[in-house]
């Protein structure tokens, strides 16, 4: 009975992760919140990021075709709303007959999955090569940084060629090579805050403590470094959907009939100039998905970053 009344007064003073942790986390999570929707952008862009989310997840059900079926006699038709449109293609056709707005739809689904496989192998590799780095300092982190020096000092799209044409063309291929182009970006961060809290106090102390190399780095440290790399995550992910565009349009990204943005763009170069409509709405589609997630990016930077929270 002792022992059952001493973890109730543990829990209900937060010991034991009770309800006093709970409203810490619901007061951090309403702070956030606070600050995040003072930027009205961020706000609109989170609201617009959630759509295409909702949109990528529905395709199958809201798509009204096939994206890579083929129509005979519905070549190159206009949008509905020009002369020799129609509504059974609302955003007209391609020089092969495929529903536009269908291959849009679909497009959205493999974007996203670009930017989530991208920056997932860009972070988790980023950071484990950073706190490495920040960590042991000496000959290891000279050695980690001069690498990622000679990655930053080629142009991204450039190096991401170069690697897709070793790799070979492809959707996977391209995501690698984007992601190693984006990882130096995550090591300098992670670097850099891991050597500006590894001097703490309760670094010490969990030292004091007997804490290992390995609890000191991934338990104490590296959750103090978060706030800089979920907004460099944010923006990481509207530029992995842009280098991946690029790379399709090239011809070195995701290959045809896929309905990817980029290719679609790539496909319709020799019709810019006769059918607006071809070019017009894969570009618009890669425009609004990267400028809402950089708004959302710079909503997490204001929310998260101490310095930059307003009054």
């Amino acid at each position: 009975m002792a022992t059952t009344n001493l973890k109730e007064a543990d829990a209900a003073i937060g010991l034991e992760g009770g309800p006093v942790v709970d409203a810490s986390r619901r007061a951090m999570l309403a702070e956030f919140w606070y600050y995040f929707r003072q930027n009205r952008g961020a706000v609109l862009g989170l609201w617009v990021f959630l759509l295409i989310v909702a949109v990528a997840i529905l395709a199958p059900v809201i798509a009204p075709h096939n994206p890579t079926a083929q129509v005979r006699g519905a070549f190159l038709v206009p949008p509905a709303w020009e002369e020799g449109g129609s509504w059974d293609y609302i955003l007209g056709t391609d020089a092969v007959g495929r529903d536009i707005l269908s291959r849009l739809i679909y497009g959205a689904r493999f974007s996203l999955f670009i930017g989530v496989v991208v920056v997932t192998l860009a972070v988790v590799v980023g950071v484990v090569v950073g706190v490495i780095a920040g960590y042991f300092r000496g000959a290891v982190d000279t050695v980690i940084m001069r690498l990622m020096d000679i990655i930053l000092a080629f142009p991204s799209l450039l190096l991401a060629l170069v690697l897709v044409a070793v790799l070979g063309p492809g959707l996977m291929n391209a995501m690698i090579a984007i992601a190693l182009v984006l990882q130096p970006h995550f090591v300098r961060l992670t670097r850099a805050a891991v050597m500006a809290e590894k001097n703490r106090d309760y670094v010490t102390a969990a030292k004091v403590a007997g804490a290992g190399n390995i609890r000191l780095m991934f338990k104490t440290i590296l959750p103090n470094c978060t706030a800089p790399l979920i907004v460099q995550a944010t923006l990481s992910f509207s530029n992995a959907i842009l280098d991946a565009a690029a790379l399709g349009f090239l011809g070195m990204g995701a290959q045809p009939p896929t309905p990817e943005w980029g290719t679609m763009l790539a496909e319709a170069r020799e019709f810019i100039l006769r059918a607006w409509w071809v070019v017009t709405f894969p570009g618009l589609a890669i425009l609004i998905t990267v400028l809402a997630i950089n708004l959302m990016g710079d909503g997490l930077r204001d929310a998260l970053d101490p310095k930059l929270k307003r009054s």
